[in-house]
């Protein structure tokens, strides 16, 4: 793949990130996707031939790793670093979007994909959310956090943020989001402290 090609189809990839996260999959079309990247339809179908899943799927993994990316970063000061960064992201996005916007992963997880669709990309969000999970799991646990207790509060970590962000959205409000971020970071001293 040419430095250009792999350009054009990582700016796909970034406005089906973009799109999924303001409006859904169900509500985007391959069309509506490819559009709001700038991208002719004929180049979104050459670079996804199996379609709006296969696309979805990619945006999901792409906006997966630049959050894993950030928590990679942060968790190495530790779990309430990590925790911080990762709220902080979500916290941003919401407010950046004037609370149109979401995460990407999440709108995927919770949408049926149509019957005759592989669900491609609802198995690209489980994959995504396992890994934020595991990353915030090994820095508990490497911070003396009980390895099942470190397990438990990474997944409350990634539900209540995720459920949170879709609370703010709805209410306009971002309290909803720092109410979340005050117990989870008691929750996660006390679990390492």
């Amino acid at each position: 793949m040419t430095r250009r090609t792999g350009a054009s189809r990582q700016k796909i990839i970034a406005g089906a990130a973009d799109l999924i996260r303001r409006r859904g999959l169900a509500g985007s079309t391959v069309r509506d996707l490819a559009g709001h990247s700038g991208a002719p339809l004929g180049s979104t179908y050459h670079y996804f031939p199996r379609g709006k899943q296969q696309l979805a799927a990619e945006a999901v993994r792409y906006a997966g790793d630049l959050v894993a990316g950030i928590l990679e970063q942060e968790l190495k000061a530790g779990p309430a670093a990590g925790l911080r960064a990762f709220l902080a992201l979500w916290r941003q996005t919401v407010l950046d979007s004037d609370f149109r916007a979401g995460c990407p992963v999440l709108a995927v997880a919770v949408e049926e994909p149509p019957a005759d669709a592989d669900p491609e990309a609802a198995r690209a969000a489980a994959e995504v959310f396992a890994a934020w999970q595991r990353l915030l799991a090994a820095s508990l646990r490497d911070h003396g956090a009980d390895p099942h207790q470190a397990d438990q509060i990474a997944t409350l970590v990634v539900a209540s943020v995720e459920g949170t962000v879709a609370i703010c959205r709805a209410q306009r409000d971002i309290t909803a989001l720092d109410h979340v971020a005050a117990q989870l970071e008691r929750l996660v001293h006390s679990a390492v402290g």
